[in-house]
């Protein structure tokens, strides 16, 4: 019986093209911090750490990894440069909110579920701090609230497709993966939750296919169609 679904949040909960994101993030960040860092140098430091934090090994929060590189190329000094981080995404951040236009089905589909009484979790790959992941869920028309959980880089220690990633969600939240259902649309990285056990969807209205699997093996579609899933789920 399904009583748990995981939700990916790029792409699948937050309509988004990965590519603008990316460029609208850096054109932001390399802006607001123009006058402490050079901006090539800031932008491949970032791609550094956040390589870094997806080949996390489980010993240390995706957080602390991604600050140890960072202080690996400019000296423990960087570390008090964490609060002009963290005021970014309190401010400049938001205005890339306009390349993530909401769906109005998204917030629809949450009051449905919270009503069946399903425990939700946001699943989103943790690089980035709460105050960003958080600040996302928002934009999507969502209440950080209504989830048990959002992962976060504070709160991980691995990343996506790493199995120690959901390993660590079904053990600190004490899950059965049988009664889970992953929802995402990156095929890489979401539909190896079905190697933990867990049931799957692949959510296919901004589709990553990196290795352009056959998506046959997923059950697809839209969210009518992860409805129409959910719904065959609970009647089991």
């Amino acid at each position: 019986m399904l009583n748990t679904i995981l939700f990916d949040l790029d792409g699948t909960l937050l309509p988004m093209d990965l590519d603008e994101f990316i460029q609208y993030y850096f054109k932001a960040i390399t802006k607001t911090m123009a006058s402490s860092f050079d901006s090539k140098r800031l932008i491949h430091s970032i791609w550094n750490g956040t390589q870094a934090m997806l080949e996390n090994n489980g010993q240390k929060t995706n957080e602390d990894v991604f600050w140890d590189r960072m202080q690996q190329e400019y000296g423990q000094e960087i570390i008090h440069t964490k609060s002009d981080f963290e005021r970014f995404y309190q401010n400049e951040f938001q205005s890339i909110q306009h390349v993530c236009p909401k769906n109005e089905q998204v917030a629809v589909l949450i009051e449905r579920l919270k009503k069946e009484n399903l425990t939700l979790l946001i699943a989103t790959n943790p690089i980035f701090p709460t105050i960003a992941t958080f600040s996302r869920v928002r934009w999507a028309g969502l209440d950080p609230a209504d989830f048990k959980t959002i992962t976060t880089y504070e709160n991980s220690h691995a990343c996506k497709p790493n199995l120690l990633y959901y390993e660590e969600l079904i053990k600190t939240y004490d899950l059965d993966p049988e009664t889970c259902l992953m929802v995402g649309n990156n095929v890489e990285e979401d539909m190896i939750a079905r190697q933990c056990g867990m049931h799957v969807f692949l959510l296919t209205d901004h589709l990553l296919n990196p290795k352009n699997d056959n998506i046959d093996q997923y059950p697809h579609g839209d969210i009518d169609a992860l409805l129409e899933y959910i719904k065959k789920l609970q009647s089991r």
